[in-house]
């Protein structure tokens, strides 16, 4: 199954590493292909400074983290994505959050699903019919199933 990971799903695995964030996205090999657009490199960056101070971890401590993190995800370039999946994926984001723009596109694409832990944002592209969307406890049932079988 393709999963397109949110920003905030990053943050939160780099905030605590022992969690059930970092635990599916290292541990799920034959379960899941985890994507992601270039863009959420460039958002993690100009979060670095508030993600190091709440994480407590090392300058060291921090880049290893992410450097970890990101050998599990797949980065897409943006420009692959035709323009009619960018139009639809502007109207579904105009008066939620334009910067999951790139996100909504990126599923859109790839036929995927976006793992995000932003209710706000689940809920109101669900109410704007964008339905390919879970939340980490959804992930996890599907991930605990898959491990199962």
């Amino acid at each position: 199954m393709k999963i397109i990971v949110d920003t905030n799903i990053i943050f939160s695995a780099l905030l605590k590493t022992q969690t059930t964030f970092g635990h599916i996205i290292f541990n799920s090999d034959g379960i899941f292909e985890f994507y992601s657009p270039n863009y959420l490199r460039t958002e993690i960056r100009k979060h670095w400074d508030r993600i190091k101070k709440i994480s407590k971890l090392t300058d060291q401590q921090l880049e290893e983290s992410y450097d970890s993190l990101l050998t599990k995800i797949n980065f897409i370039n943006e420009e692959i994505i035709p323009q009619k999946i960018w139009l639809d994926s502007e109207k579904i984001a105009d008066g939620v959050d334009l910067d999951d723009t790139d996100f909504i596109a990126l599923t859109k694409h790839l036929k995927g699903k976006l793992w995000t832990g932003d209710l706000e944002l689940r809920n109101e592209l669900k109410k704007k019919g964008f339905k390919n969307i879970l939340t980490t406890g959804e992930i996890f049932k599907l991930w605990t199933k898959k491990r199962e079988e």
